[in-house]
């Protein structure tokens, strides 16, 4: 049958009434616009309040319910170091094993306070989570002279659109559609903004690291407690992507292609190599990328696994290895406050 003399009968269309309806109201149905996501801002509220109170009962003690006495980076000391004339952000990873977080030289990418590492809070719920970000932040301020205004970039597992968490995968269900900007700014007292955590690192590894100067299609695959992807075009970030969670086998492929996985699961370098393998693969079929760049901490043993890659895409480490998402969430964050402008 033509396409042009084929009939569609409106009690197929989506929204149509159960009785199929008129024309009419079958039209109607389809040009209603989509109502806007709306967070409830009741739970921002309330996670900033419970986070103010953690904070307040344990402020910056060494038996903190959020591990800090494990941040591995020593006590400093002196006065904190000026930054006139530089433009600075501070930068923190959240991850499902830990948080990481630094003050950032954006013309450079070098980080200028220590970098700071806690153990992400378990449960992972947002109020405490955003009482080890807002220890970590008072941390750096110690280090690096802070401007009130310093925005603070934070990348996250998962999907973000406006600030809001739209997805957890690998951290508590309560970051489920949760306005993260707004909490973590009424905790913090400066510009927050929330990126994806692969994106971020993406955002580093194109401006100070292995995508310099890359065009094309370019991937950046984050192997860590989850497999995150970021897609660059033309240097241009496509957000959100989330391509750890692409169906292989029937389940979410970094169930066996994440770093993780490998050591979950106890198997050799050469078995978790072919599992990364098929993950890229069928990556490489749907966009046929020039480039892959392997972040995340296991991108310092590359020469494990590499090798034995079969994508016909150049595969590279990445350069800033596990730094790259607190570099990429301080530039992200310096870059919407001047968009906000």
């Amino acid at each position: 049958m033509d396409a042009e003399n084929e009939k569609v009968d409106p009690s197929d269309a989506a929204g149509a009434k159960g009785d199929g309806g008129s024309a009419s109201d079958w039209a109607a149905a389809v040009d209603k616009p989509a109502v806007p996501f709306k967070p409830d801002e009741s739970q921002a509220v309330e996670a900033a309040k419970e986070a103010e109170e953690l904070l307040e009962a344990e402020p910056d003690r060494s038996d903190a319910s959020d591990n800090l006495a494990d941040d591995k980076a020593p006590a400093h000391q002196g006065p904190a170091m000026s930054i006139t004339g530089r433009r600075v952000a501070i930068g923190v990873d959240i991850g499902g094993s830990g948080i990481k977080a630094a003050a950032v030289d954006l013309d450079t990418g070098a980080m200028l306070s220590q970098r700071h590492r806690v153990p992400t809070p378990h449960p992972s719920a947002p109020a405490a989570v955003i009482a080890s970000v807002a220890r970590l932040v008072k941390r750096i301020g110690k280090e690096v002279e802070l401007a009130p205004d310093t925005a603070v970039g934070v990348g996250f597992p998962g999907v973000i659109t406006s600030g809001v968490t739209r997805t957890a995968a690998n951290v508590d269900p309560g970051w489920l559609d949760f306005d993260a900007d707004a909490a973590m700014e009424r905790v913090l007292h400066r510009p927050v903004h929330l990126i994806n955590d692969a994106d971020a690192a993406g955002v580093a590894e194109m401006r100070f690291g292995a995508g310099v100067g890359r065009r094309g299609t370019v991937f950046l695959i984050t192997l860590g407690t989850g497999t995150g992807s970021a897609l660059f075009y033309n240097g241009m970030l496509v957000p959100n992507l989330e391509l750890g969670h692409m169906e292989i086998r029937g389940r979410d492929a970094e169930r066996r292609s994440a770093a993780a996985a490998r050591i979950r699961r106890g198997i050799s370098w050469k078995a978790w190599a072919s599992d990364l393998d098929e993950h890229l693969l069928a990556i490489e079929k749907l966009f046929w990328p020039q480039l892959f760049i392997i972040g995340g901490g296991v991108s310092k043993r590359s020469e494990r696994f590499i090798p034995r890659l079969t994508v016909r895409a150049e595969v590279i480490p990445a350069k800033l290895l596990n730094d790259a998402g607190i570099v990429g969430a301080a530039m992200a964050a310096d870059e919407r406050e001047h968009m906000a402008e």
